[in-house]
């Protein structure tokens, strides 16, 4: 196996460290998110793969967003609206999606093709194709002193998922949805699941559901 000292990664070359360090995490999910300017507006449609479950009750979620030292409109429009959507990618639409992160002068949605979906008088656009979409309020926000990095979190007001994936218990079949997840910064991966197995506990074989 190589071995990377911090040294060793600190002195790579930028390109080369960002692809390594976004990497070593493994497999995240992958999700666009909606927002819309309160003044302006225009709608603005992002992917992100730094979204993650902070606590079910109440159901809370993480988002983190870099330093907040360019115009970053997704971050200043959920500041202004207090809200924002989530919303699962597929294999049809993902190239889209990955277009969505250049810089666009207009709407991502206008851009990209992807269709704007409002549910509920909900403010934040949904994206009409997704097969599971959350509509989120702004419940906090932290900058890390480490690196002025932005924790956005949101609790989960409205989910939208298609019946054919959910279960009796609650479990949602990711691979029924056919949701996409990503690695690095540009890869794009189908998720398939190995099993499922049942609560771990002492001393007891390992479970299938």
């Amino acid at each position: 196996m190589k071995h990377f000292t911090l040294q060793d990664i600190l002195d790579a070359e930028q390109g080369f460290r960002r692809d390594f360090i976004n990497c070593l995490s493994g497999y995240k999910s992958l999700n666009l998110i909606g927002t819309i300017n309160q003044e302006t507006k225009v709608t603005n449609l992002a992917p992100f793969s730094q979204v993650f479950h902070i606590g079910a009750n109440p159901p809370l979620v993480g988002v983190l967003f870099r330093p907040h030292s360019v115009e970053r409109h997704t971050l200043e429009n959920i500041r202004q609206n207090k809200c924002f959507t989530l919303n699962h990618v597929m294999a049809s639409f993902y190239k889209a999606a990955h277009q969505c992160s250049a810089r666009w002068k207009i709407s991502e949605f206008e851009a990209t093709g992807l269709k704007e979906e409002y549910k509920d008088d909900f403010k934040a656009p949904y994206v009409s194709d997704s097969p599971l979409k959350i509509g989120c309020s702004l419940a906090d926000q932290i900058t890390l002193s480490i690196n002025e990095t932005v924790l956005i979190i949101g609790k989960i007001e409205h989910v939208y998922v298609e019946e054919k994936a959910l279960g009796e218990d609650g479990f949602i079949d990711l691979d029924k949805l056919g949701t996409v997840t990503s690695s690095g910064i540009d890869a794009y991966h189908v998720g398939k699941r190995l099993g499922r197995l049942a609560y771990a506990k002492p001393d007891k074989p390992v479970k299938e559901i």
